[in-house]
């Protein structure tokens, strides 16, 4: 199958066709993208793709809009925009074309189509309101798209297609770094889950390096851990591990006494030889070496259990 042409709608622009505009010229570089509402354009050709318009979803002639009724809906009944139904007849291509490793193009694919996909296909289809996002509903990735089309009064010819192209950048560059963040993500739960069953039963996890490590201790059920530490560039971090992705509570903070400490000062309260600073909120301790640090994250331990005991 050769695609010469990716077509949508022309005029205003909604973040679905314009994420669904990264998918497709990614697989079809060489593809012309055209916006156009001409019955000569968005009628089914061999080769061509043709979503957000149309009026019809029929994946065998290439067709991939959601306008029509009955509207395409997802296995729980949840509405398709185009980007949802663009992504899940191109997505594990896309993350292919995009070098994600085979054995995690899955996860990336599940776990990127229920956080970034359905939000936008629910956004748009009216299905959810900007609200749920509360004081920050006005810098949600779809909004933030929608604000870089042309002012109202801007009616130009070429003024629709040129904010488009351009929010087209803009919108690669948020896809393509979020499907690395998933795919590295995927990785660091390999990396985590060893250095877990390595801790046994101690309360410290200790990995190569900074990395995501709460889901897999989720996933692992290593509910005794506490606190992780970890090695940066000059100096080790002590950090505490939240109680869910929704919080900032932790599973056990690091000593009061500590808080808002650095140096001499924290020396001083820890009685660790190298420590060097801990945040006033009590979520993040560095000291100068390994050593160092597993002493301060064994005092904290300690402390833990005092507090818990009483």
């Amino acid at each position: 199958m050769t695609i010469t042409h990716l077509v949508t709608h022309s005029g205003g622009f909604h973040a679905d066709e314009l994420l669904s505009s990264v998918i497709l010229t990614r697989l079809f570089p060489d593809a012309t993208l055209v916006r156009s509402r001409d019955p000569i354009w968005i009628t089914a050709d061999s080769s061509r793709i043709i979503f957000d318009v149309g009026r019809a979803y029929d994946a065998d002639a290439m067709i991939f809009d959601h306008h029509q009724r009955p509207n395409p809906l997802r296995g729980d009944g949840q509405p398709y925009s185009s980007f949802g139904l663009i992504w899940h007849h191109f997505g594990h291509a896309y993350l292919r074309a995009l070098r994600t490793p085979e054995a995690d193009v899955e996860a990336v694919h599940r776990s990127f189509d229920q956080s970034f996909v359905l939000p936008v296909d629910l956004l748009d289809n009216g299905a959810m309101e900007p609200s749920v996002a509360g004081p920050l509903a006005g810098l949600s990735l779809p909004t933030l798209l929608e604000t870089l089309k042309p002012a109202f009064d801007d009616r130009s010819a070429e003024s629709d297609d040129q904010a488009f192209f351009s929010a087209l950048d803009v919108a690669r560059v948020f896809v393509e770094a979020v499907v690395r963040n998933k795919a590295a993500k995927c990785r660091a739960e390999a990396m985590v889950s060893k250095a877990i069953v390595a801790a046994g039963a101690s309360k410290i996890l200790e990995l190569p390096m900074g990395m995501p490590f709460r889901s897999a201790i989720e996933k692992a059920g290593a509910d005794h851990l506490l606190f992780v530490v970890h090695p940066r560039e000059s100096d080790w971090a002590l950090t505490t591990i939240r109680k869910g992705g929704d919080t900032f509570e932790s599973r056990a903070d690091l000593p009061e006494a500590w808080a808002g400490l650095t140096d001499a000062d924290l020396e001083a309260a820890c009685g660790v030889s190298g420590a060097k600073f801990c945040h006033n909120a009590r979520f993040i301790a560095v000291a100068a070496t390994r050593e160092a640090v597993l002493k301060m994250a064994v005092k904290a331990v300690n402390e833990a259990a005092i507090g818990a005991a009483d």
